[in-house]
């Protein structure tokens, strides 16, 4: 079995919906940057475990009867890694050798008594819709399925655990949690920013924590790994389990993270009010930035959802402005062949032409790059633009990044961080530690913390969503030479 403290030096191909995974290059030197063109094993997708399960577990009535079916995978069973024939051939080895993800669910034996473990829930890094129904979702579990007594929320990510800061912990409890899912963002605050692990190992002794759940993203997971390995160090029997966040949808192998279905969604709205603003003015444009700093998933479903965009750009296409076949040019077509155009630009995108004074090259609190402006930047260049070809235009411009994120979770989203939420405690009473939940092709599985923060999860320019994208627009494949 792999140790959780060594990143696997390995990667698998791609999975998800026209997506490739690109090494992460805000990742510290102590998480490897994994290739693309090396191989996913078995023993890189191996869960970490503190101990033996010795005890039975109060859902085992549910379980006596279960096997593996289309709709259910038997804990002694795996969810295959490789989706294709092609992929599987590649491998060269036998059907029992091929590398498969332990799946989630309630455990037959579990390692914590219920009755003597204590609980500790995080939230760390931005906003993203669905925070609270994870937390909610954790409290209920823990307490209806497990009868686990005592919960505590930490305030404001890792700073919670720092004593400087001075925050008192929050005691949660089904009636504290009954009604947060209604509201956005999350009940426990958050922050962004390194704390010492050692000091946070420090406070989890001190308060006799047992589990503890992160919800956060890659940088998140990362000090989660931290923690982790001082509990290793101090030979502690504290499990650390991760719900992955983020709105970006960039984690690599799962299908999709949790409040993106919410975040494209509410994204389309935005879409719809600059394309009605567009169509009222004369040779109007509509132009929207939306979330995405390196992957343009957000970008391409709420473009998708509308169908109402002439351009979409991506952090993962370059464009050019200028020429015959930049994206001005296409513009100015547009707007002549219809009285409006509207455009749709992922935060990330079109970096490359930012001068680096205005894009900055400073980090905020997480250590990723501050990004330059680009829907401002290209608002003045497209004013300029058409001003200089004596064409009379407006452009409605619109950025709902953080109203977007502070949203609640819609429907299918609170089912989803539900599902997740159940998948983790479930992971976490068995003594499984160093790990995230996700889900591969509607299975949800476990996912070892070094594999989910080695990469990232971006389009594939030569994929199918980039490709519908390019349908729905009528866009060229590029802009410039």
């Amino acid at each position: 079995m792999s140790s959780a403290h060594e990143p696997a030096a390995s990667t698998a191909d791609p999975t998800g919906d026209g997506a490739i995974t690109a090494g992460a290059p805000d990742a510290p030197d102590n998480v490897v940057h994994f290739s693309r063109t090396q191989t996913v094993t078995q023993a890189d997708l191996e869960i970490r475990r503190l101990g033996t399960s010795r005890i039975d577990s109060p859902m085992l009535d549910l379980l006596d009867a279960r096997q593996t079916t289309e709709h259910y995978v038997d804990e002694d069973d795996r969810v295959l890694l490789d989706d294709t024939v092609a992929r599987v051939t590649a491998r060269g080895v036998p059907v029992d050798q091929l590398p498969g993800l332990e799946p989630c669910g309630p455990r037959r034996k579990i390692y914590f008594d219920p009755s003597k473990t204590r609980v500790g829930i995080v939230t760390c890094g931005g906003l993203c819709p669905g925070l609270n129904d994870v937390i909610a979702g954790l409290v209920r579990t823990l307490t209806y399925h497990y009868g686990v007594r005592r919960i505590v929320g930490f305030r404001n990510g890792y700073q919670g655990f720092i004593s400087r800061y001075g925050y008192d912990e929050v005691d949660l409890t089904p009636e504290f949690v009954r009604d947060i899912a209604v509201d956005g963002g999350t009940v426990l605050g958050t922050s962004r920013g390194h704390q010492d692990p050692e000091e946070i190992v420090d406070c989890l002794e001190r308060m006799h924590i047992n589990i503890l759940f992160v919800i956060g993203g890659d940088g998140s997971m990362r000090g989660a790994m931290g923690i982790e390995r001082v509990i290793a160090e101090r030979n502690l029997k504290i499990a650390v389990v991760g719900v992955p966040k983020t709105i970006d949808n960039d984690i690599p192998y799962i299908d999709q993270s949790f409040g993106f279905q919410t975040a494209f969604s509410r994204a389309s709205d935005s879409i719809r009010a600059v394309t009605v603003e567009a169509k009222s003015t004369a040779n109007g444009i509509g132009l929207v930035k939306l979330m995405g700093r390196h992957s343009g998933f957000i970008a391409c479903y709420a473009a998708l959802a509308r169908s109402d965009a002439d351009v979409v750009l991506i952090p993962e296409v370059p464009f050019a402005l200028e020429g015959d076949t930049g994206l001005l040019a296409h513009l100015r077509r547009r707007v002549e062949q219809r009285g409006h155009a509207v455009v749709v630009v992922a935060e990330g995108a079109g970096q490359e032409l930012l001068e680096a004074a205005q894009a900055g090259r400073n980090t905020d609190a997480s250590g990723n790059r501050r990004l330059g402006d680009i829907g401002r930047y290209l608002r003045d260049r497209i004013e300029d633009h058409f001003g200089e070809a004596g064409i009379e235009t407006s452009v409605r411009y619109i950025d709902p990044s953080y109203a977007i994120r502070s949203v609640p979770a819609n429907p299918y989203d609170s089912v989803y961080t539900v599902r997740l939420s159940q998948a983790a405690v479930h992971a976490a009473m068995s003594g499984r530690t160093a790990m995230v939940v996700g889900r591969v092709r509607r299975r949800f599985v476990h996912i070892p913390m070094p594999l989910a923060v080695s990469k990232r999860n971006q389009v594939d320019p030569h994929g199918d969503l980039w490709q519908a994208v390019l349908e729905s627009t009528g866009q060229p494949v590029r802009f410039g030479a």
